[in-house]
């Protein structure tokens, strides 16, 4: 079972945003009007956290960055020359696109009258009703087809927010540094050094144990509980084996 835990709150908010796009791509890909409700509150989700000033700007940041280190390896002998160009040739792409948005991601969206009256309501417990908005009814009520083809239409706008995303995210993964540890009784402790980490992953054989971590720019901990039915989870206190990543771009 793999645990990943960001480092900073630039990567939670970028790990946030890649889950409500995991949940709209599952949800807009099936048919049932109540899949496509689910969809539509992905959407709404991440028009919110797009409404952030800087979080545009950051992505853009990030993906400059990992660039730069990629450009860096092009006289390495030990890197493949052919799939190094792709990856500076993708990034750059996404980039491009990102850059290219006028406004915050989702602009168009936001202007949408009809959408902006579901998304106040939709966001009152219950409050989507057809005698809340008898139109969303009315929409919920069209051929499968239509709506996922508005879905399509509205979610293209945030495509390249979500691409970008994907590649960055994608690339930083793929850095993990991995090995095997134990921690004794439930704990383990790891000096970092200073040294700057953006995500940290945590491979565990047992789904019973369950990692919590926290870190500085020193010392990070990893500190593994037990869930059993309705009480709050508790301390392991045996050794659990595990694998862990340090991500770093």
């Amino acid at each position: 079972m793999l645990y990943e835990f960001p480092l900073s709150e630039r990567f939670r908010n970028f790990l946030r945003l890649e889950e409500l796009f995991t949940r709209l791509a599952l949800f807009s890909a099936r048919e049932s009007a109540a899949d496509h409700h689910v969809a539509l509150g992905a959407i709404f989700d991440v028009l919110g956290m797009s409404g952030r000033s800087d979080l545009k700007s950051e992505l853009l940041q990030e993906l400059d960055r990992q660039r730069n280190f990629l450009a860096g390896l092009r006289d390495n002998p030990a890197v493949a020359t052919e799939r190094l160009e792709q990856t500076l040739a993708m990034l750059l792409q996404v980039r491009q696109d990102l850059a290219a948005l006028q406004g915050r991601p989702g602009q168009t969206l936001l202007d949408h009258d009809w959408l902006m009256s579901v998304r106040s309501r939709a966001t009152i417990p219950g409050g989507a009703c057809q005698f809340d908005i008898p139109s969303y009814h009315a929409w919920q009520q069209k051929p499968a087809e239509n709506r996922l083809a508005d879905l399509h239409s509205w979610s293209a706008q945030l495509q390249p927010l979500s691409h970008a995303l994907q590649a960055m995210l994608g690339l930083l993964r793929e850095t993990g540094q991995r090995q095997r540890v134990l921690a004794a009784k439930g704990t383990y402790q790891m000096q970092l050094g200073g040294r700057a980490y953006q995500l940290v992953r945590v491979l565990v054989d047992e789904e019973a144990s369950i990692p919590e971590m926290s870190a500085n720019q020193y010392l990070m901990w990893v500190r593994f509980t037990q869930q059993e039915g309705a009480s709050k989870p508790r301390p392991v206190d045996r050794d659990v084996p595990f694998v862990l990543e340090l991500c770093n771009v």
